[in-house]
């Protein structure tokens, strides 16, 4: 790929890596209530989820979403049923600490990189930096390998500005009613991305 082209889908994946999303909202309250370094993972494994959802893109689910549109629909639901239930355990999550007396934690690698898969806004990234980006003919595969590439090195600082800022914002929450209502607002938030997908 040339370097115009390669600058180009870098500016693409800085743009879609970092504006709000289902992703960036739930790193934020990771970010706040777990830390940087505890939500590092969770980052990884959307990363990771990334690479290989344009590589799977790129062998052909986009098409098959174009043939066969209900398995694009069901998808859809599918994702909105599981945004709901991140929203709603981000929402009624407890203090930090609360956290020694229940189970929670942070996303691991795997759970993130699957949520890219039922994730409305990565299909939406993946087949569309495929489909302007990737290169024809004996290029394809490379062009395609460069595309995840290029969305792993740029996407990674993006979504970590994400949280970075639950991070800063954990810090100046200092009251149990404080956290209530930070993880209530950023519940909201995740649920308020189903505006998009529909």
């Amino acid at each position: 790929m040339e370097i115009h082209t390669l600058l180009s889908v870098a500016l693409f994946a800085a743009t879609m890596t970092g504006t709000p999303g289902p992703n960036n909202m739930m790193l934020t309250a990771s970010g706040a209530l777990f830390g940087y370094r505890r939500t590092l993972p969770h980052m990884l494994g959307i990363c990771l989820g990334m690479f290989t959802l344009i590589l799977a893109t790129a062998a052909g689910l986009g098409l098959l979403f174009s043939r066969f549109p209900m398995i694009q629909e069901g998808l859809k639901w599918l994702a909105s049923a599981y945004l709901l239930y991140l929203a709603w355990r981000i929402a009624s999550a407890p203090a930090p600490s609360q956290h020694e007396e229940t189970s929670e934690r942070p996303m691991n690698v795997l759970e993130a990189a699957s949520f890219q898969y039922v994730n409305p806004k990565a299909w939406a990234m993946a087949i569309a930096a495929i489909g302007t980006f990737s290169l024809s003919g004996g290029d394809y595969w490379l062009s395609a390998l460069m595309i995840s590439s290029v969305f792993m090195v740029i996407g990674f600082p993006c979504i970590s500005i994400w949280a970075g800022f639950g991070t800063l914002i954990g810090r100046w929450l200092s009251t149990d009613r404080q956290w209530r209502l930070f993880n209530l607002s950023m519940g909201i938030a995740t649920a308020s991305c189903l505006i998009f997908i529909w």
